[in-house]
């Protein structure tokens, strides 16, 4: 008997590097398919979206149509793994960011990664061309946003409007340079800085938004689709139901 996957427990540092290498190896096919913070950001976006998006949607959108997770079952039962923990930590009642319960997207300080190898080893690599820490992840989650455009609508309630209006506002900074003074490293505590305070800021205002997304759409569920009733025939009109009889002579008499 095959044993079923465990679902349950939280990623740890050898996941990730799985993750990465399949990616790797899926780039290898298709060099559209984009490296994991990317995909956590859309992920995020996937777990507190207005509806449940089914496998079958995302996939294609995500890794491309070639993408098949019966193929890639190691990477499928890892994707379940962190979507299990990234809606764990939404739900938990957090005050602080602080609070080891708190959703902790992965992001890379692929600037901070560079600044820390010796001169010599970093080439002529120009820092403004890499992502800003966490414009990754950031892109992720508003490729998910665009691409389902009709499940992120502003509902009519103008304060849930403005509340998701200011939430995809605090994510869409993030999908930005940094251009503050760069003041710590990400990267390592030791680091040349890489990352500005208020790149910091904006990460934790961003991540306090997803919270917000989560709950808005949990307390709102899915848009229920207006039912439009069929304009009824008139009086002296054919009856609908094929009888030959006018409407008022057949199903509409009183």
């Amino acid at each position: 008997m095959t044993p079923v996957p465990d679902t349950t427990t939280p990623l740890g540092p050898d996941d990730f590097d799985a993750l990465d290498a399949e990616l790797d190896a899926l780039r290898e096919h298709d060099e559209e398919v984009p490296q994991w913070e990317f995909c956590e950001g859309f992920l995020a976006a996937l777990v507190c979206a207005r509806r449940p998006i089914a496998p079958e949607e995302y996939w294609p959108v995500l890794l491309g149509d070639g993408f098949k997770p019966v193929e890639h079952m190691e990477f499928a039962w890892r994707w379940r793994r962190r979507w299990a923990e990234v809606a764990a930590a939404l739900d938990a009642p957090v005050e602080t960011l602080d609070d080891e319960r708190t959703y902790q997207p992965e992001v890379l300080d692929t600037r901070g990664a560079v600044l820390a190898l010796p001169e010599a080893e970093r080439g002529d690599t120009d820092l403004a061309t890499l992502p800003a820490y966490a414009q990754v992840w950031a892109l992720g989650f508003m490729y998910a946003v665009e691409t389902w455009p009709d499940d992120w609508l502003p509902p009519r309630d103008n304060d849930a409007a403005q509340m998701l209006d200011g939430a995809l506002g605090a994510i869409v900074a993030l999908t930005e340079d940094d251009r503050g003074r760069p003041a710590v490293s990400m990267f390592a505590e030791d680091g040349p800085p890489s990352v500005s305070e208020e790149r910091l800021d904006d990460l934790g205002a961003a991540i306090w938004a997803v919270y917000d997304l989560r709950q808005l759409w949990k307390s709102l569920g899915p848009r229920v689709e207006a039912v439009r009733k069929a304009p009824e025939p008139g009086r002296n009109d054919p009856c609908p139901c094929g009888s030959g009889r006018k409407y008022k002579k057949c199903h509409g008499a009183n």
